[in-house]
């Protein structure tokens, strides 16, 4: 890492979404020295163009509904073929056509911008604890060696380190998948069911990201690493994860509606919930979280309920 930071080349970045991680980013990059824009699709919607000229680096930190839109958007600009697209999005696009597995945010980046290459950054980042200067480590994944080298030099510093991984769909995965985990984890706390049942779930929750990640096409061993064990861990264990209040907010009787209102920011965990069953029943994919998360977020259960449907399955061989 510190060969990296030696002499590293300075970028030009634009950093697409002005919320908590977005920003977040963008201090990362600025503390490296680069030059930074940060757009907001709320208060810059007419600087799109002005933001992303000249830019070597644009990174994507929206919430999943808005990658669409910005998408089109961006397709009005002209954009060099050497423009690294990075997308800090995790979630399942809902509005992926009938017969295909839902598309990742940096699938309709690609998809839109077939020259330019595309990058993905996930792992255990809660945007608090960096923004308060804790030390922190992600993951950047692209099928091009050269573009995640690229980001790692551009945001890699002394207390946010950056691995690469040619994985991207995998990476990708882990960060999508973790969120509907970290909604049954906080129900379990919530709850107060302890330690011992916490550990389980987690643990079963990590096989069944496994299970449909591996099926999607994702490499088994980067859920073993940052973006998948290790975002679970962190998005399951603090409060700061919007996901895990979700779980925690509906084990104390109140409704998601109520809930949503008072989060800040989006759980995206809630928006991949219905895909991933949907995906789940069509690819006969065992997956019972998800399958509880479903009906807890759908009314369909309670918090008590769900977790008593996990306990009573079939037992069975620990490894399936």
């Amino acid at each position: 890492m510190t060969d990296l930071l030696v002499d590293a080349p300075s970028f030009t970045i634009a950093v697409l979404g002005a919320g908590a991680w977005g920003s977040t980013l963008a201090g990362l990059a600025i503390e490296r020295g680069h030059t930074v824009r940060l757009w907001s699709p709320r208060r810059d919607r007419d600087r799109l163009a002005e933001v992303v000229s000249d830019a070597d680096l644009i990174i994507s930190a929206v919430s999943m509904r808005g990658v669409r839109p910005i998408v089109v958007q961006m397709q009005q600009q002209t954009l060099p073929a050497h423009v690294i697209l990075l997308s800090a999005t995790k979630g399942l696009d809902a509005d992926s056509s009938a017969n295909q597995l839902p598309l990742l945010p940096s699938q309709i980046w690609q998809q839109a911008f077939p020259e330019n290459p595309v990058a993905v950054l996930s792992g255990p980042n809660l945007a608090k604890e960096i923004q308060h200067k804790l030390p922190a480590a992600t993951v950047v994944a692209s099928s091009i060696a050269e573009s995640a080298i690229a980001v790692q030099q551009a945001i890699s510093s002394s207390r946010f380190r950056v691995y690469t991984n040619p994985d991207p769909l995998g990476v990708e995965l882990g960060g999508t998948l973790k969120n509907v985990m970290a909604i049954a984890v906080g129900t379990c706390d919530g709850l107060q069911l302890g330690m011992n049942a916490k550990s389980a779930l987690i643990t079963r929750g990590l096989a069944e990201m496994l299970r449909l990640g591996c099926r999607w096409g994702g490499k088994p061993e980067t859920f073993y690493g940052l973006s998948g064990i290790g975002d679970l861990m962190a998005t399951c264990n603090s409060p700061l994860s919007r996901n895990y209040q979700v779980g925690y907010g509906l084990s104390q009787g109140k409704s998601l509606q109520t809930i949503l209102t008072e989060l800040e920011g989006t759980s995206e965990g809630v928006n991949t919930t219905p895909i991933l069953v949907k995906l789940a029943n069509e690819q006969g994919i065992s997956a019972p979280i998800t399958q509880q998360v479903a009906r807890l977020l759908n009314g369909e259960t309670t918090p008590q309920a769900a977790v008593a449907a996990l306990m009573e399955r079939e037992s069975k061989p620990e490894l399936g």
